[in-house]
């Protein structure tokens, strides 16, 4: 199953309830959003495991700041 960047933004935007998916791009710094916190996350982490199979740690994931180098990430590691 191929994975896109505009897939991998919508399941990234679900982690979310109150940010618009509008609001969501590659170039999105994800942790400037005011909704970011720790328990979104690990949501964020969670669904990465769950829908990609790649396990991220908070470490691996700090060493991104815009969704395009996450979705990067969690493809180097599939």
């Amino acid at each position: 199953m191929g994975m896109t960047i505009d897939l991998f933004i919508q399941n990234f935007a679900n982690q979310f309830d109150d940010t618009e998916l509008d609001e969501f791009a590659p170039d999105t710094e994800y942790r400037e959003l005011d909704e970011w916190d720790s328990l979104i996350g690990l949501a964020v982490l969670n669904m990465k495991d769950k829908k990609y199979g790649v396990k991220l740690n908070f470490t691996e994931m700090r060493g991104t700041e815009t969704i395009q180098q996450l979705f990067d990430l969690v493809i180097a590691k599939q």
